[in-house]
């Protein structure tokens, strides 16, 4: 269960790194959409998990590209939160695949219901 730090520290955090992302992210991944889906903080706020949702791009490319990164990317988030956290987390990548998880889910809900209403007729 996360504190009310942890969650207000992982909505400043994502909210930075979204900004970051639109101004910087061609630089960085690409011309494809990334979106910041969810960040998790660690109790002592020192270590920051990042799931991002990718479209128009292989995720490992950009998973990766992001970790070659991290440095910058770091720092450009140190330059926005700097007035609101001591110590700027260290940042860790992950493909959220919520969404495809979702669209699998649609798929085979669809299929059962198809056969239902063919076993009906």
């Amino acid at each position: 269960m996360e504190t009310t730090r942890q969650l207000k520290v992982a909505r400043l955090v994502q909210k930075a790194i979204s900004q970051i992302f639109i101004k910087e992210g061609v630089s960085i991944y690409g011309h494809c959409m990334v979106s910041v889906t969810t960040v998790r903080i660690s109790p002592d706020l020192s270590v920051a998990r990042i799931y991002i949702s990718i479209f128009g791009a292989s995720p490992k490319d950009v998973i990766n590209n992001l970790n070659q990164h991290k440095p910058r990317i770091r720092f450009w988030l140190g330059n926005e939160v700097k007035k609101q956290l001591r110590i700027i987390p260290e940042l860790a990548f992950f493909h959220d695949d919520s969404a495809d998880y979702a669209e699998k889910m649609d798929r085979i809900f669809d299929q059962i219901h198809r056969k239902n209403d063919a076993e009906e007729e």
